[in-house]
């Protein structure tokens, strides 16, 4: 058996095989987390190796520590260990055979009820207090005497540091208004600054210090039409002042989807407030007055019985003829009660017709039989039909039903929704929060569905606290008349909220006996896990995502989800002193990214970019496998085995899509590379072939001199230090003389350039001992044979002769000469 990662526990019981039987408070209690660690090794009774404990997270310390208990769903014995936060059995590892079922009398049994659909039970040895000790320690963890005592102020906030929910609030309302760019921050929340509009809605800052409405909001989106004053005033004909909002406007036609609590029309239904009247016609203004007013409906999530027995404590419904072209609906979805025990069923039936059961067995070999009636076709039918019986199904198909129609009226009539039930804060808020998850794509996207719970189910106050059976605060003071909170039909004049003021920790037994636990979030959530069936090309996360946002809520902690209601939350300093949870959830996906298993593989934001409109044939919910399944039926709950599947088929795409990335990279490097060697070797290369052709031209050069020089009948000899030295032999008398003999190459940038279009220049250098410094001509003449009678030279396109106090230097055009023969009638004397 794979070990879950998290178990969450409500109500205890205490059994034993002598019929001895203790229950804690039924209904569902505080969770506690519980999964099962393989122990290599048999732990050690001190209580001072606690802290050794690996799989302990920050701050989590151990309370108790049973040995030699038995987990009897899966008969394996190891060690059970209480901490402040959850349940951890460690299983010993290489247990010898599976264990026999122990039935004799002396079983001592302890029976864990989880809100997350497992019933556990643990078998401890007889005549130990083991079991007593541990039944006491779980009770002092799923019954806190303070809400400072839940694992989340005793962590902290660690790394999963919590924003401000305010500014994300504020966020969330810019966006409805079409003012996106603007981003809100503490600054402007303390000067108010945040009161922003549109052509028909505003923010308004009348509940900023929680006033006029303890429940809702510091800020409210009402029509632009209606002053803070007429707001007040709408506010005290609504129960709980929870008067009419604006929670989700249409950006085009400007219909909206409002919420409130129920009116207090009296016992006769005849009590009418003209201010509530403006206000609600106010929400179906038409923008510019074209067409007159839109059609107004109000959907009244109760039903009609229950509406009206409301009026006797004071509450009810409205009348369509005090409300202007507007249509009363009834949707007929039962209480916070209903929902309670339907659930209990729910988990009765898993546990008593899955594979695995709190008794240890299986279900297929209980009662002595077949669970199928050893083939009996009518017990097989009847088995079946006990899943009916729970309700749970009916129920979550109501809400889905009136979702959709609700969704339906805003996105075909452009007409406008004001939803309501009895407080506003439990029906209403599953109604209107599914609405808009089927209306804007937006909330159906990772940012966007955090947007929704927080505004819609944190902001406006749906009392988790009380549904989830967690401690809160209460407070002392004056306040105007208000219904209790209860959704049911029925109210207690007595129990009143009061408004601020010092506030005290509630006790438990106070808080339990109103039992006012109820699974609305988590019946909310299985809703958007059918649509997300439905649609699963329209959702940006998956069902994985789902489950771990509901154990999350449920494990005590993340401080996100604590109290009743802003006003609470922010006296208790709930951001600042706990993690968050949204922040976990975001650094579980960062890291494996886009592979996570909270990323929906199928998600096409382009396929589904408009509202969601599932005809009434779509609507038939199933049992949601990943949630509902996990524990009594682990095998069927992998019915998205071919979700896994694809999900290991792209993770091996996005590591070769990693390997191909570096592969084309390294790639690309490389022909840089190969570039730049290329522009290496032509560069080289041009050099080379500038040095072949200066070589060749110098080589021509020194052809074409060496002929010259001959031409005087001078002898020329070349020494490897690069000189050359010419001998010129004359029948005159003087002495022999030497001549130097140099030749210079330009050069630019260091790098040799040959034209071939320059002139070859070349001095010969004439050293006379004993040449006079007035014999120029004669000097000439001796050494230039080319020289002509009338001072001309028949070198062709040569320049003057030179002559310095030491030598005579001739500049001659050596390429003209060169295409010339040294025995061309051109050189013969005159």
């Amino acid at each position: 058996m794979a070990a879950p990662k998290q178990r969450r526990s409500t109500s205890l019981r205490d059994h034993s095989t002598e019929s001895e039987k203790m229950e804690g408070s039924g209904g569902w209690d505080d969770p506690l987390d519980w999964f099962k660690l393989e122990e290599p090794h048999p732990v050690s009774r001190s209580v001072s190796r606690h802290a050794n404990y690996k799989c302990l997270l920050e701050a989590e310390q151990v309370m108790v520590e049973g040995r030699g208990v038995v987990l009897v769903n899966t008969d394996e014995a190891g060690t059970l260990l209480v901490t402040n936060f959850r349940l951890i059995f460690m299983v010993v590892k290489n247990q010898s055979a599976p264990r026999q079922p122990d039935k004799t009398t002396s079983r001592r049994l302890l029976q864990v009820i989880g809100k997350d659909m497992r019933i556990v039970v643990f078998g401890f040895r007889p005549k130990t207090k083991q079991r007593r000790v541990v039944f006491d320690a779980l009770l002092r963890c799923t019954k806190p005497s303070s809400l400072w005592d839940l694992y989340a102020f005793t962590c902290g906030p660690s790394k999963f540091r919590n924003a401000n929910p305010k500014v994300r609030l504020l966020n969330e309302y810019f966006r409805l208004l079409g003012k996106g760019s603007m981003c809100a921050s503490m600054d402007m929340i303390e000067h108010g600054s945040y009161t922003l509009s549109n052509e028909l809605w505003r923010i308004s800052t009348v509940n900023c210090n929680y006033s006029m409405c303890q429940s809702y909001p510091f800020a409210l989106i009402v029509p632009k039409s209606i002053s803070d004053e007429e707001v007040l005033q709408a506010s005290t004909f609504r129960a709980r002042c929870r008067l009419p909002v604006v929670s989700w406007c249409h950006p085009g036609t400007g219909a909206v989807l409002a919420r409130s609590s129920q009116p207090l029309v009296g016992l006769m239904m005849n009590m009418r407030n003209n201010t509530d009247e403006k206000l609600v016609a106010a929400l179906c203004s038409q923008l510019g007055g074209a067409r007159g007013r839109r059609k107004l409906y109000i959907a009244d999530a109760r039903p009609r019985k229950n509406a009206l027995a409301n009026g006797a404590m004071g509450g009810g419904s409205e009348s369509s003829s005090n409300y202007f072209q507007s249509e009363v609906v009834f949707f007929g979805i039962d209480n916070i009660h209903a929902m309670r025990e339907s659930l209990s069923r729910l988990r009765d039936y898993l546990d008593t017709h899955g594979t695995t059961s709190s008794d240890g067995m299986s279900s297929f070999l209980r009662h002595g039989g077949w669970t199928w009636g050893g083939g009996n076709l009518s017990s097989m039918s009847a088995s079946v039909s006990t899943l009916g019986d729970t309700g749970w199904l009916i129920h979550v198909q109501s809400v889905l039903a009136g979702s959709a129609w609700i969704a339906a009226r805003v996105a075909l009539e452009s007409a406008s929704v004001l939803v309501h039930c009895s407080d506003g804060w439990d029906r209403t808020t599953q109604l209107v929060s599914l609405a808009n998850l089927l209306l804007d794509p937006y909330y159906r996207t990772f940012t966007g569905f955090q947007a929704l719970v927080e505004k819609d189910w944190l902001a406006f106050g749906h009392p988790f606290a009380d549904r989830v059976g967690m401690p809160t605060v209460s407070g002392n003071g004056n306040m105007p008349f208000e219904l209790s909170r209860q959704s049911s039909g029925s109210f207690s004049s007595s129990t009143m909220r009061q408004s601020s003021g010092s506030f005290t920790s509630q006790t438990p037994s106070s808080s339990h006996a109103q039992n006012n636990y109820s699974p609305i979030f988590l019946q909310w959530v299985d809703c958007v896990s059918q649509l997300l069936r439905m649609y699963p090309f329209a959702f940006e996360f998956s069902s994985a995502f789902l489950v771990d946002l509901l154990d999350a809520v449920l494990s005590c902690r993340f401080g996100n989800f604590f109290c009743n209601s802003e006003k609470e939350r922010q006296q208790v300093g709930v951001s600042e002193a706990c993690a968050c949870m949204w922040a976990y959830l975001t650094d579980l996906r960062s890291l494996e990214g886009r592979s996570h298993l909270h990323y929906n593989l199928f998600y096409d934001p382009h396929k589904h970019d408009g509202p969601l409109l599932p005809p009434a044939a779509a609507l038939a919910p199933t049992l949601w496998p990943k949630f509902h399944l996990r524990w009594a039926c682990p095998s069927e709950a992998q019915a998205g085995e071919l979700e896994a599947q694809c999900r290991n088929m792209s993770m091996k795409f996005f590591e070769l899509q990693k390997a191909k990335e570096v592969a084309e990279r390294k790639a690309k490097e490389m022909a840089i590379s190969m570039e730049s060697l290329s522009a290496e070797l032509s560069n080289e290369k041009q050099i080379s072939s500038s040095a072949a052709a200066l070589a060749k031209r110098a080589s021509k050069e020194n052809a074409a001199i060496k002929r010259a020089i001959q031409s005087f009948g001078c002898k020329v000899h070349f020494a490897r230090s690069g000189d050359t030295t010419v001998d010129v032999e004359s029948n005159t008398r003087e002495t022999p003389q030497k001549l130097m003999y140099s030749s210079s190459r330009s050069k630019s940038d260091g790098n040799l350039r040959h034209d071939e279009k320059s002139d070859l220049s070349v001095s010969i250098t004439v050293a006379a001992e004993d040449a006079p410094n007035n014999s120029i001509s004669r000097l000439c003449e001796t050494l230039c044979p080319l020289r002509t009678t009338d001072g001309g030279c028949r070198w062709p396109e040569a320049g003057c002769a030179q002559l310095g106090s030491q030598f005579v230097g001739l500049k001659a055009n050596f390429d003209a000469f060169d295409r010339l023969s040294i025995y061309d009638g051109y050189f013969e004397t005159e």
